[in-house]
């Protein structure tokens, strides 16, 4: 059963609550773009997606894909490629793309909001236009003038789309490990050779051309990642097909209407993308972008669950309520909504959903703010959080989302394991967000190994700088105080144990594989800690409508979300403890 209200207005007491109209709108690429505009575009996405993609998730997910081995053509399932022409045809593919190559030039926090209203309609197909917008990205950050020209506004019109081909079969995480080669031509083209997998969207029939970022190796590209070169390989070529085919797809447990394919290419005709050897630049770019909305994923999925578990819970009756006065004295049992229990699995996850809902925002004002300011020192320290916050939200955002929607399932009992309430769905769907884009160890590795060493701290430090300044700005409030003093006591304890753990790996660098994991957690807890408090405190001080409802789940949060990272403490604490002394066969 389909159950789904875009969450529009939780979406704009956000954009007030983060200061959109001070932030973004006052800067000159987005002066067109006020609240009133914004509100409208989410708004015609959230209907496209209830109306066109959402009757389209089971079905998709039942039908699956077609694949022809002789040509190595992808058929999407039926309806697909026409809710893909109305997506296209209403601009919200080229939603943050550069005004200036015919992209609609709305700013990233826009494109962030509705991402989470394709996603939850339906996963599969979200994912062709959101990686399509992580490409146009990567061209317009390292592509030559003239290949700006030709590829972004086909893709951001959505007549052509784009991917981004790195995994090899012997290379995933590592890839120094590529072998995928490109050969000169001596006209300023190159021949590429090698097998790419794990290519989302590497072939579908939606769009008429498709743009692949391949990272590949030139004759002399020296060893590593530091002789990888970024190539721009399109499907078709003057009107032919390009030496670059699908040879297979895979069989997942879930994402089924989205082509994971294996990609070959034997002469494929490319095009470099920016400098030899430094194609890796290009990769992050897109891969960066990605992992924000890898998170937002979990956020999407989680809310969609939690809709559908909510009614379900308003109808159905099993038991007693525990208080004979909440009785309903008319029926033979209570609506389950009277057990504590089932209201607990509800508010975990629309308490959790809404901080992380609130994380990602922030996150995407900074990102433009990290594009678009002038001041360099603003713009340096926008870009900080977002570097520093981007690993968080993408492992944290996907292993709650994950586990929302596991209790959302729990809430409908043996419906919600069935298909009839679309749940399962919803969890198969979300498993690989733990997986892809980066997994979330490494997610953990990069905010411990590289992110904290920044310049000695620098970008912890202006996490620690907004954090007290939200402390600052509700000092002397009573009622916000319990928020306050939590957020104190957990920013606190995660700076202690951020210089504890920091001492300990200098001695033995195996400590940080062992406790980046539960680290990157903490930090999970201590930056929606700082949203909720930012939440209610906002809410309150501008007498929005919905204030003592924030305060409420607030409250909840801070007493029943919030001392889980207590459980954190004495596991980073332990450091690698005896991990690395067992023996292989002992396993």
């Amino acid at each position: 059963m389909e159950c789904y209200k875009p969450p529009i207005q939780e979406m704009m007491f956000l954009l007030r609550a983060f200061e959109y109209d001070k932030e973004i709108q006052t800067l000159p690429a987005f002066e067109g773009f006020d609240l009133e505009t914004v509100q409208a575009i989410i708004q015609l996405c959230g209907d496209i997606g209830v109306k066109e993609l959402l009757p389209l998730n089971r079905k998709g997910d039942e039908e699956g894909l077609g694949f022809d081995p002789e040509t190595g053509a992808v058929t999407t399932p039926e309806g697909f490629k026409d809710a893909y022409k109305v997506l296209s045809e209403n601009g919200l593919i080229g939603i943050c793309g550069s005004a200036d190559y015919d992209g609609m030039g709305g700013p990233e926090v826009l494109g962030t909001l509705t991402s989470e209203l394709i996603t939850a309609c339906n996963k599969s197909f979200s994912m062709c236009p959101g990686l399509t917008r992580g490409l146009v990205d990567a061209i317009l950050a390292y592509g030559s003038e003239e290949q700006k020209q030709e590829y972004l506004p086909k893709m951001m019109s959505g007549e052509w789309s784009g991917t981004m081909c790195l995994t090899e079969p012997q290379s995933g995480t590592d890839l120094g490990l590529i072998t995928t080669k490109a050969d000169p031509n001596g006209d300023g083209t190159y021949s590429l050779t090698g097998t790419k997998i794990w290519i989302t969207f590497g072939e579908h029939d939606m769009a008429k051309n498709i743009i692949h970022l391949v990272l590949a190796r030139l004759p002399d590209a020296p060893e590593g990642i530091k002789g990888i070169s970024a190539f721009l390989v399109p499907k078709i070529v003057d009107g032919k097909q390009n030496g670059i085919v699908c040879s297979g797809l895979e069989h997942k447990m879930g994402i089924k209407a989205s082509p994971t394919c294996v990609m070959n290419m034997e002469g494929a005709t490319g095009y470099l993308m920016g400098t030899p050897h430094k194609g890796m630049r290009s990769m992050f770019v897109m891969m960066n972008a990605a992992r924000l909305h890898v998170g937002l994923e979990g956020i999407a999925l989680g809310e969609i669950a939690y809709q559908t578990a909510l009614e379900f819970a308003k109808d159905r009756r099993q038991s007693r309520s525990l208080d004979p006065d909440k009785q309903d004295q008319n029926a033979p049992a209570d609506n389950i909504m009277v057990h504590p229990d089932v209201r607990r699995m509800l508010l975990d996850a629309k308490v959790s959903t809404d901080a992380l809902r609130g994380l990602g925002t922030w996150l995407a004002i900074e990102y433009d703010k990290s594009h678009h300011l002038t001041d360099e020192a603003a713009k340096q320290e926008a870009a900080d959080l977002v570097a520093l916050l981007t690993p968080v939200i993408k492992s944290y955002g996907s292993e709650r989302g994950f586990e929302n929607i596991s209790d959302a399932m729990q809430v409908c009992g043996g419906a919600g394991y069935t298909t009839d309430w679309d749940i399962e769905q919803y969890l198969r769907d979300e498993r690989i967000a733990m997986i892809y884009e980066g997994t979330n160890h490494i997610q953990a590795l990069d905010l411990v190994g590289r992110k904290l060493l920044i310049d000695n701290g620098r970008l912890f430090r202006v996490f620690s700088s907004r954090v007290r300044e939200l402390i600052g700005q509700t000092k002397g409030d009573e009622e916000l105080a319990e928020f306050r003093d939590a957020l104190k006591n957990i920013s606190k304890t995660l700076e202690a144990v951020t210089m504890e753990m920091a001492g300990a790996a200098m001695a033995d660098r195996e400590v940080v594989g062992a406790v980046a994991s539960p680290y990157l957690n903490l930090f999970a807890y201590t930056a929606m800690s700082y949203i909720w408090l930012k939440m209610a405190h906002f809410a309150k001080t501008n007498e929005e409508s919905n204030a003592a409802s924030k305060h409420k789940f607030a409250t909840y949060f801070f007493q029943k979300i919030y001392p889980e990272h207590l459980a954190l403490i004495p596991v980073i604490k332990a450091g690698k403890g005896n991990i690395m002394e067992f023996d292989v066969d002992e396993f």
